[in-house]
């Protein structure tokens, strides 16, 4: 049998490396939040989550094929929590059944190996009959083929049969083994035979006419007949025993891919219950073939922050569609890099077959997702902050291949405006005639200013909207770049305007200012 729940056609393989890039994309669009959310506390979900989502798929027919999935499994999430808690439970079986993992004998290995199948078969029965008991509430294709698969091959007649096979094999009459006698009178070709232990007729049981057979008992104190009878037995038995013990891998082997499988949609169960406590808006986004320059999404926002804070979280909208580039500027603490993080995390999660945090977003799939962020100096000194952005930016040109998506915030800040603008403008440009989609946070007006002029028509430009009071609202609006972050804001905010307002005041109780506690003068 198959699970096949992730892809139409195979099973997903869990043993693959992680993109080489993913500790970078993890860090820069803080995934980690999205990973706990989706683990709620299980290290085997978080690993699941991991796996799925960084190993994104670019084939639009196998996200929808999930999408449909995960819809069903939204409509009835106590259904399926009961198959991913029977997949679990088989496998605990099994950790608990240690003792004929390493046996000596062919007779300790059968007993072992029966305990085992039993249990196997009584689960494979539990997920036959949710199966009979609900299969009518489910209606995508990965599901419903799971379901008619365990029907069909689970059926009254096939599972009576293993039921007394299994039976047999506990061998409550003892085996019956044939053996013939080779020239020195050792037995050679032993066989076992089924088992029918037919009564004797009355005759003789009390020891008159014809014997069906004849026999005899070794002593219990006879040690060398216990261990010639004992040896005898096992050869007798070896074949069923070593058949029946690996009989149990198979079915092992798709109780472990099920639970998987079904691990990576509990655990989106486990984010759908949270985001939901936070009314943060979800739609199944709709791929589109790469290479379309499909890019559009309404109330897109950053799931990473809205999990972590209390307050709601302000949604965008944008409209990129035709355009290969996105420069976003505006100002200081304005929600650029929140936003370029909701593109970043809405990409991914569409690609895995998650639903997004947005009221609708349609994208076409990217061959990956690469992210240039800016950060602290090295610490050991032994580079300096440029050098450390050409050093990754260099390692992404070694790996990122057409039709990805590559995400820069406040990239090649660390020279002066000039020269900045220059590395990024030439970067860039590298990156759109490889087919490459950028979206580009900068507060490099010479940057910006030279693709509005250069390539207007190809790039959407975003501007971090702020109000007439120097306040945020954490929209970004379609505009052209302006020459300035207004990093006088903060300034007023933080500095000038605190200092001000002492002059005017003098001494006074200590202020708090976005959360920093600023003494009194």
């Amino acid at each position: 049998m198959k699970v096949y729940l992730l892809y139409e056609d195979q099973d997903f393989n869990f043993d693959a490396n992680l993109p080489p890039n993913h500790e970078d994309l993890i860090q820069a669009l803080e995934i980690n939040t999205l990973f706990r959310a989706m683990a709620g506390g299980d290290q085997f979900l978080f690993n699941v989550a991991t796996k799925v989502l960084l190993a994104s798929s670019d084939q639009p027919n196998v996200i929808r094929y999930r999408q449909r999935i995960l819809a069903n499994c939204l409509s009835e999430p106590t259904i399926i929590r009961e198959m991913y808690a029977i997949a679990g439970d088989a496998l605990e079986d099994r950790r608990k059944l240690w003792g004929y993992h390493s046996p000596q004998f062919s007779a300790a290995i059968l007993p072992g190996a029966v305990n085992h199948l039993e249990q196997a078969f009584n689960r494979l029965k539990q997920l036959r009959t949710l199966a009979d008991n609900h299969m009518q509430r489910f209606h995508s294709d990965g599901l419903t083929t799971l379901f008619r698969q365990l029907q069909h091959e689970l059926d009254d007649e096939y599972l009576q049969t293993i039921s007394g096979t299994l039976q047999a094999l506990r061998f409550h009459q003892g085996p019956l083994i044939s053996a013939e006698l080779d020239r020195d009178n050792s037995g050679i070709n032993l066989v076992l035979r089924e088992s029918r232990h037919t009564k004797p007729g009355w005759k003789e049981r009390i020891g008159i006419g014809h014997r069906a057979s004849y026999s005899f008992t070794v002593p219990v104190d006879d040690e060398w007949g216990q261990r010639a009878l004992s040896d005898l037995i096992s050869r007798g038995i070896n074949l069923v025993a070593n058949a029946a013990a690996q009989s149990a891998d198979p079915i092992l082997s798709y109780f472990t891919v099920l639970r998987a499988e079904l691990g990576f949609y509990v655990s989106c169960l486990n984010l759908h219950e949270h985001v939901s406590e936070k009314n943060v808006p979800i739609c199944f986004p709709d791929p589109c073939v790469w290479g379309s320059l499909r890019f559009s999404a309404s109330d897109m926002q950053d799931v990473s922050l809205a999990l972590q804070i209390d307050q709601p979280v302000v949604g965008n909208q944008i409209n990129a569609d035709g355009k290969p580039m996105v420069v976003i500027t505006g100002a200081n603490s304005g929600g650029k890099s929140t936003f370029l993080r909701s593109v970043g995390l809405a990409q991914l999660m569409m690609q895995c077959g998650l639903f997004v945090t947005a009221a609708s977003y349609r994208a076409d799939v990217c061959s990956g997702i690469f992210t240039h962020f800016s950060r602290e100096e090295d610490s050991s000194m032994t580079s300096g902050r440029l050098d450390g952005e050409l050093k990754r930016m260099s390692a992404i040109a070694d790996q990122i291949t057409s039709h990805s998506l590559m995400l820069f915030n406040e990239s090649f800040s660390a020279t002066n405006e000039h020269e900045g603008s220059e590395i990024g403008h030439q970067v860039v440009h590298s990156l759109l005639d490889a087919d490459i989609k950028v979206l580009f946070v900068t507060h490099q007006f010479d940057f910006a200013e030279s693709f509005y002029q250069d390539r207007k028509d190809s790039t959407l430009f975003l501007r971090a909207e702020r109000q007439a009071d120097g306040r945020r609202n954490y929209h970004l609006g379609v505009a052209e770049p302006l020459p300035t972050s207004f990093g006088e804001d903060l300034y007023d905010r933080v500095g000038g305007g605190w200092m001000g307002e002492c002059e005017q005041r003098g001494p006074s109780a200590p202020q708090t200012v976005e959360g920093l506690d600023i003494p009194s003068t």
